[in-house]
């Protein structure tokens, strides 16, 4: 059984960074694809960013481009998201995903298995 744990959230303010990381146990982490989702109160969850397997393929959702950054270090079983220059309406509860096979998907119902959360609120 699969478990996707985050960390690194918190409180920071407009224009700082945040590093988070999701920590995999359980079976083989590598040859999956990992995403990073966020929700905002009353809102839908979103798409943030996905990585391939390899690492060498990357998705962004148009609103952090440029500003979020994917990775993962499958030695370490672990994807971090780095957080540049976080606005207000990046404040959410984000979340790890593991998709069920290799795939490009940004649809959070392509992705099964998930963490419980990690808070991050930005302030003016």
């Amino acid at each position: 059984q699969v478990r996707l744990v985050e960390s690194g959230g918190g409180l920071v303010q407009a224009g700082g960074s945040l590093r988070l990381s999701c920590a995999a146990s359980g079976r083989t982490f590598s040859i999956y694809t990992m995403g990073w989702f966020r929700q905002a109160p009353g809102k839908e969850r979103d798409f943030v960013a996905t990585i391939r397997w390899s690492g060498s393929s990357t998705y962004y959702a148009d609103s952090v481009k440029g500003r979020f950054t994917i990775s993962r270090d499958n030695s370490k079983n672990t994807v971090y998201l780095q957080m540049n220059s976080l606005k207000p309406e990046d404040t959410a509860v984000y979340f790890c995903a593991r998709a069920a096979y290799d795939t490009s998907s940004t649809r959070a119902a392509d992705y099964g298995v998930w963490g419980p959360g990690t808070q991050v609120t930005v302030s003016l």
